[in-house]
């Protein structure tokens, strides 16, 4: 384990430098995040309405690339299922209740359908998910005639690959795994893109080379019914609010699709490099895991009545928090170190350029980080539906995440936000310090320690009332991003819901009054508006909205929350999925995609709505409509 001088050499390392050389011009052309979202927590691809997998890495979340068109429309490999003449496009959607997408296209009279799925088959009390993409091409009208592009890229397309036959399947070399295509198609058809007539279903099975017995279409057909039916029931198992069900429903399963099922790992979204606004070098590489994200999407899908997910995350985070000083970041299967390097060879989303892989972020102060964790614990560690051998066995890192808390508070870190050069004492990282105390005493207590339960309320009482003094600006009339600050910041939004002041707080009915004015845009939340280390932000931070939601909710101001709620639910895509960031005038989805933290926000403004319209409306009672 590192000394503490060890780990503050490590924080104060120097983030890495944009070595881009030269310009490209971002075009708002081309590209759009209209996806939808295939996987079963060991793969994540998204395929397009043209039926282009357009991002696909392989064997794990953050491996690189093997279809990457998202970040390079002409060099970054794609697998698609064209027209005779073309590229066609066509309409997408899921099977209702599922991961299972299926474009339907048309070329004249002509018309066929392709169904993607990662197959997500119940076995027993769990699931078998193995690694593999599966598409299924199927005739509707006339006789089209198709063409497969199979284009592999791996190594976000800095390796050749090299496709052989091999019997009825085609080997792709290049990637970081034995990759084999099985198909039913002529593999010449394939390799050399010679069109054909589609009278019959045909088949891909993209997967681990090794160990799998022969497919057919019987086999296909199957393993498409168990999956439907495996979602469907799991589906089934959430407790949806009455207000947006079917929006909620889909952000559950967007969200499952962000969960390992190998580590317990839940990653912040599917994508690197799709940048905040555009002809900017505002890209990330969101493959990995934010203890902070994670800690949200498990309590989101807790409240939604599944608490698995959860179960596995608390081994996920006992193993990452043993290995060493607690970082913001890790790899899906627990890496510590995200180094950051930039990729000039491609062009970039919509020719953006600038695209990262790794993250810097495991290298700084996020303080905020104890307070998301302590909740987490506290909430799985309550909840009678989870058995535990013994809690007390908790209350070892419990201590820890406390301590740390109570050390940190009164130092700068870099905030929720991720400023790469700006320490500040945050207002919302103080106050998430605070919570890790607060809510880390209430633990102690139900844990059998009436001693530091004691000892660490005192302390809270103190850190809450320095918050709320200093973060305070009487002569702005709102709660500033940092203690005594000037500046509005959306992350304020959350004081009520993590109990530092009442929604119905004078001071806090000025921030909601305050922050309309000073932090909107188009009628959508930005995250702040100062400059940070790459100048002025100018998308709207689509959870930042939702939080905004919540906090109207619970101000009173029902029928504005379900406004602004609406308002960010109408810039989904057609499949119901959300980005990162929307860019306030022209709507256009932006940043990292599909964004987990974004449906986690759905989710909670959706049953927080729901809940009040419930009792505005008296319908408190079973049967109710």
């Amino acid at each position: 384990m590192e000394s503490k001088s060890q780990a503050d050499a490590r924080w104060s390392r120097t983030p890495v430098a944009n070595p881009w050389r030269g310009t490209r011009p971002a075009t708002r052309a081309g590209m759009r995040l209209d996806h939808a979202a295939i996987g079963n927590g060991r793969i994540l691809a998204l395929v397009s309405p043209t039926s282009s997998v357009d991002w696909l890495c392989l064997p794990r979340f953050d491996s690189p690339s093997v279809f990457g068109r998202l970040l390079d429309e002409r060099d970054g490999g794609t697998f698609r299922i064209d027209g005779a003449d073309g590229e066609v496009s066509g309409t997408i959607g899921y099977v209702r209740n599922t991961n299972v997408s299926r474009v339907e296209l048309r070329s004249g009279d002509d018309a066929w359908e392709v169904i993607d799925f990662a197959p997500r088959i119940p076995q027993g009390i769990g699931v078998h998910a193995p690694l593999q993409f599966i598409r299924l091409v199927r005739p509707i009208a006339g006789a089209p005639r198709v063409r497969v592009v199979f284009d592999p890229r791996p190594d976000y397309a800095r390796a050749d690959a090299a496709l052989h036959a091999v019997g009825d399947a085609i080997a792709v070399e290049g990637v970081g795994m034995p990759l084999l295509l099985r198909c039913n198609v002529p593999t010449a058809y394939i390799l050399e893109r010679r069109p054909f007539v589609l009278t019959e279903p045909v088949w891909f099975v993209l997967g681990d080379a090794q160990g799998d017995d022969p497919w057919d279409t019987a086999r296909v057909q199957d393993s498409l019914s168990r999956t439907i039916a495996g979602w469907r029931a799991w589906a089934a198992s959430l407790a949806l609010p009455s207000f947006h069900p079917e929006a909620v429903l889909r952000s559950a399963l967007c969200l499952k699709l962000h969960t390992s099922e190998d580590t317990g790992a839940v990653i912040a979204a599917a994508t690197t490099s799709i940048p905040e606004a555009m002809g900017t070098p505002r890209t990330w590489d969101y493959r990995y895991c934010w203890l902070r994200d994670a800690a949200f999407v498990v309590e989101a899908l807790r409240r939604l009545g599944h608490v698995a997910e959860g179960e596995r995350f608390m081994r996920y985070l006992r193993d990452v928090t043993l290995d060493g000083p607690l970082q913001p970041v890790y790899g899906a299967h627990g890496e510590r170190e995200l180094h950051e390097i930039m990729l000039p060879h491609l062009d970039g989303f919509r020719g953006n350029g600038h695209v990262r892989v790794g993250n810097a972020a495991y290298i700084q102060r996020q303080h905020d980080l104890t307070g998301e964790l302590v909740l987490c614990l506290d909430v799985l560690l309550r909840d009678p539906r989870l058995v535990h051998e013994d809690p007390r066995a908790w209350m070892p890192l419990v201590e820890r995440l406390v301590a740390e808390a109570m050390e940190l508070a009164d130092q700068p870190d870099m905030g929720i936000w991720e400023f790469r050069t700006y320490l500040r004492h945050y207002t919302f990282s103080r106050a998430m310090c605070w919570v890790a105390i607060s809510r880390g005493a209430a633990l102690a207590r139900t844990l059998g320690r009436p001693d530091l339960a004691e000892k660490w309320q005192a302390r809270a009482a103190r850190e809450r009332r320095t918050v709320l003094k200093r973060a305070w600006n009487e002569e702005l009339g709102f709660f500033t991003q940092a203690l005594d600050g000037e500046f509005p910041d959306a992350s304020n939004m959350l004081l009520p819901s993590i109990g530092l002041v009442r929604a119905t707080d004078p001071r806090f009915l000025a921030t909601l009054d305050a922050y309309r004015e000073r932090l909107t845009e188009g009628g959508l939340m930005l995250r702040y508006r100062n400059e940070d280390d790459f100048g002025e932000t100018h998308s709207a931070f689509t959870l930042c909205s939702l939080w905004w939601s919540v906090a109207l909710a619970q101000a009173r101001r029902l029928d504005e929350a379900i406004e602004v709620f609406e308002r960010v639910l109408s810039h989904a895509n057609p499949c119901g999925l959300m980005s990162e960031d929307i860019d306030p005038v022209t709507g256009d989805l932006l940043g990292n995609f599909p964004q987990a933290y974004t449906h986690v926000g759905l989710v909670h403004a959706a049953i927080t709505i729901g809940s009040l319209l419930d009792a505005r409306g008296g319908h408190r009672l079973a049967w109710s409509v």
